[in-house]
């Protein structure tokens, strides 16, 4: 099996720009020994000065350093600028190409206003972890190098300064712990608060026409007290750690400065030495520096544990196999998808013989849009398997997979672009022939050559309603091709004539391979070869439209119920029966063949429940009114 990932992890500590990391590391770090030679010129030159010796060299050489210091400083902020936009930039490709690997599990686990606030904000964080790791290094070659030239200068100085060294070590451990909890705390309830926010701005309309934009505000920011409080608590530790330091800090600069003194007294060092000592002890207790650098990397630890989470979750995994040439015969083998613990499809077989439409009705939760989903592999079943052709789904290499499986959905997503590229979305090289010919299919054609730019205008700028949104979506499929089409209830926002020359068109040229259709209207279902009932995630029964009609619950099943005026065939009911599946059958269920001939059945022979009145009466012909399709449904 092979599986599409986003690049592999960087190598090592040193993020996706190891070479300006490590430079980024060395100019930090020779900033810090230029530092560290600074003191020593200085006490060198007041000695000088002090015994009325040439000292204009050593003045020279003070100032060299001080420009070195400034220039270093420079160079190392660029550099660290540069890093972490690499380091962010990579980490958000990753993510991206990760979650999009992943598939709407990502989304249905984290939600999509985490995963945008892990994408946006934690990425930012978690980038400037390379470059925090080479500051880091430089901050603490500072006081290491200082204690070692205390040690130069009078073994006594290191050794007063070592003594109080450990309560330093103990200080920067524990703030360093409390650091990184407030910090994942802090990151957590923003992540709600950003998933809140998505979920209503997705439902902007609904919540302005109810009028609880109040309530709405009220609940995306009651995450807010908690969000302070993680703040309150990162500023308390960084402020206790920062006044614990200042208050050990000063202690060990004294006893340093107190013992050279005594050492100047005794005439074992010189002024100088005295001047370098005290700025030595400065930079050994640079705790401040340590400070900011651990509460950056501690903050930067926190984001990459959110941005591993995501990562944790493995990607869909693909074959090697191609598909062999086939009509696109669709195959449900036991097909068991779990969701919230409970089992919207349970050991669901059925068959579709290529080149024929099968319409998938059921009452809301019965499990359409999934089965949908699991039929197109956009998402796995817990048990079971789908075959395309004879080819288990998870065997097909990417490419074939979606080069032969086409969408269209309830509410597409157009992504950007022109409306010439979204509607040849996905396509190698779309031709413009091919566009517009799938644009007239699903009747788009129309209101894009009314645009002032036609297909050259940008999705942003093109204004419509839901049903030409839709129908852009629907063209986008056709564009597409493939042995099958899934329509997830990809006709619910067009009017009823626009929906019937669309169906019209789809069955008589639009495709030629499979149709699944997720039905929710009668004259949907009507106009498909075969319809699938689904109740409780089985199949209650598979047959043609007007022979299941005879049965009052599925009439029941659409809106519109004897309302609507689709009913059996003029002239009266069939005479094939209806084979069930599911709870009502053995096997999987093969719907009828195009000819409009008896469905056949594979599996164990057992006899199907009459699907008469409930009462056992003979059915009535028809249900009230006149077919919209003439009768019956096509075929």
């Amino acid at each position: 099996m092979t599986t599409r990932t986003a690049p592999q992890d960087p190598p090592g500590l040193l993020g996706p720009a190891p070479a300006r990391c490590l430079v980024l590391c060395l100019v930090s770090t020779a900033g810090t020994g230029t530092a560290l030679l600074l003191p020593a010129a200085l006490g060198r030159t007041l000695d000088l000065l002090l015994a009325r010796e040439p000292a204009a060299r050593w003045v020279l050489y003070c100032a060299a350093l001080v420009l070195l210091i400034a220039l270093l400083d420079a160079v190392e902020t660029v550099l660290g600028g540069t890093v972490t936009a690499l380091s962010t930039a990579w980490l958000r490709r990753r993510l991206t190409g990760h979650v999009l690997a992943v598939g709407p599990r990502a989304t249905a686990r984290f939600g999509p206003g985490d995963l945008v606030a892990r994408l946006v904000g934690n990425a930012a964080q978690a980038g400037t972890a390379p470059a925090a790791r080479a500051a880091l290094f430089a901050a603490l070659a500072g006081p290491v190098g200082a204690v070692v030239a205390l040690g130069l200068i009078s073994p006594w100085l290191a050794a007063v300064f070592l003594a109080g060294a450990p309560v330093l070590a103990l200080l920067l451990r524990a703030f360093a712990r409390d650091t990184r909890e407030c910090v994942t705390r802090y990151q957590e309830v923003q992540g709600r608060i950003a998933q809140a926010l998505s979920e209503a701005v997705g439902g902007h309309r609904t919540i302005r026409a109810a009028g609880t934009e109040d309530r709405e505000t009220a609940r995306i920011l009651r995450p807010l007290p908690e969000l302070s409080a993680a703040g309150h608590r990162m500023w308390r530790v960084q402020g206790r750690a920062s006044g614990q330091s200042v208050a050990i800090a000063p202690l060990l600069q004294l006893g340093v400065v107190a013992v050279a003194g005594v050492l100047l007294a005794r005439h074992l060092v010189t002024v100088g030495e005295v001047l370098a000592a005290s700025r030595y002890a400065v930079l050994a207790t640079g705790v401040g520096v340590l400070v900011g650098q651990l509460a950056g990397l501690a903050r930067a630890r926190a984001a990459t544990g959110r941005l591993d989470e995501v990562l944790a979750e493995p990607p869909v995994e693909y074959g090697a196999r191609r598909l062999p040439p086939g009509p696109g015969r669709l195959e449900l083998r036991g097909v068991t998808a779990l969701r919230g613990g409970r089992a919207v499809l349970d050991g669901v077989d059925l068959v579709v013989p290529g080149g024929t439409t099968l319409a998938v009705v059921g009452r809301s939760g019965a499990g359409k849009s999934l089965l949908a989903a699991v039929a197109g592999r956009l998402t796995e079943p817990d048990s079971g398997e789908v075959l395309l052709d004879g080819v288990p789904l998870r065997e097909l290499t990417h490419d074939d997979l979606r080069r032969s499986i086409a969408y269209a959905f309830e509410r597409p997503a157009l992504l950007g672009g022109t409306l010439e590229e979204e509607i040849g979305l996905g396509l190698p090289s779309p031709s413009p022939a091919r566009v517009r010919r799938a644009a007239r299919t699903a009747h788009a054609d129309d209101f894009v050559r009314r645009l002032p730019d036609g297909y050259d205008t940008l999705v942003a700028d093109a204004p419509r309603s839901g049903g030409e949104s839709q129908r852009l979506g629907l063209a986008r499929a056709f564009a597409h091709g493939g042995r099958l089409l899934v329509l997830d209830d990809a006709l619910s926002s067009l009017d009823t004539v626009t929906e019937a020359r669309i169906t019209e068109a789809l069955l008589n040229g639009g495709s030629t391979g499979t149709r699944l259709l997720v039905a929710h209207r009668a004259t949907t279902a009507s106009r498909a070869d075969t319809v699938a009932w689904l109740e409780g995630g089985r199949i209650r029964a598979v047959g043609r439209h007007e022979e299941l009609w005879r049965v009052a619950e599925y009439r029941g099943v659409f809106a519109e119920g004897v309302e609507a005026g689709v009913g059996a065939a003029e002239g009266g009911v069939a005479d094939t029966g209806v084979v069930g599946a599911g709870a009502w059958g053995a096997g999987p269920v093969e719907t009828g063949a195009p000819d409009g001939g008896a469905p056949k059945r594979r599996g164990p022979e057992r006899a199907a429940p009459a699907l008469g009145a409930p009462d056992g009466a003979a059915p009535e012909s028809g249900a009230p009114g006149k077919p919209a399709s003439d009768g019956g449904g096509s075929s």
